[in-house]
């Protein structure tokens, strides 16, 4: 579900108009965030780190409103919730773009996701459908082989995408801690460095054990 925002009383009216008419209006950063927990966690589920860190991923993006908000046709819209467009990889070194459904309970999602990863990786190309391609999710990709400092995505300007983008980087050790490097990359029309920041926050404090699943 979604509705539309008033853009006559929202805060960010002026922010959208000026930031929106830019060719490239997306601005992001990198951080590091300690999974430690996170990845002992994993291990005694006996589930892929992937699948656990995404949910959470999607979790603390859900509770940021701006993490919500899309641009669409003559329209700004909040969602009531978002989901995940992941890219997978296969055996060929490919990947395809999948659509994973955020779910209340990490079980429940990780179930979903090994499903919807099977069926990625059994087919050939992008898989660029109108499932993986909706506005409504946060476009995720993991590329643990490299301990990244910067980012960039590639992009077309012609059509409209103010999905946010995360990408997660290679697990290393820092003393006696897991780090991973975390991309994040919005629009500047819908969101500010204080919501990257929330968002990093709460991606923190559930990877530490703070949240729920």
């Amino acid at each position: 579900m979604k509705q539309p925002i008033d853009l006559a009383t929202w805060p960010r009216r002026e922010h959208y108009e000026f930031f929106s008419k830019f060719d490239e209006p997306f601005f992001g950063l990198v951080a590091d965030v300690d999974c430690t927990p996170a990845q002992a966690e994993a291990k005694r589920l006996g589930m892929s780190f992937f699948l656990y860190y995404l949910y959470h991923a999607v979790e603390a993006a859900n509770a940021v409103p701006e993490f919500r908000h899309r641009i669409e046709p003559s329209q700004v819209v909040a969602y009531d919730r978002v989901h995940a467009s992941a890219t997978i990889g296969r055996p060929d070194h490919t990947f395809g773009f999948s659509f994973i459904e955020q779910q209340p309970a990490l079980a429940d999602f990780v179930a979903g996701a090994q499903l919807e990863i099977a069926a990625v990786q059994a087919i050939g190309g992008l898989n660029l459908t109108e499932r993986t391609g909706r506005p409504d999710v946060l476009h995720c990709s993991a590329i643990p082989w490299v301990r990244f400092t910067g980012l960039t995505h590639a992009r077309s300007f012609g059509g409209l995408d103010s999905c946010p983008k995360l990408s997660f980087g290679q697990v290393y050790a820092a003393g006696a801690t897991r780090r991973m490097a975390v991309a994040v990359n919005v629009h500047h029309a819908l969101a500010d460095g204080y919501h990257v920041g929330q968002f990093l926050d709460a991606f923190q404090q559930r990877l530490s054990g703070g949240g729920g699943g």
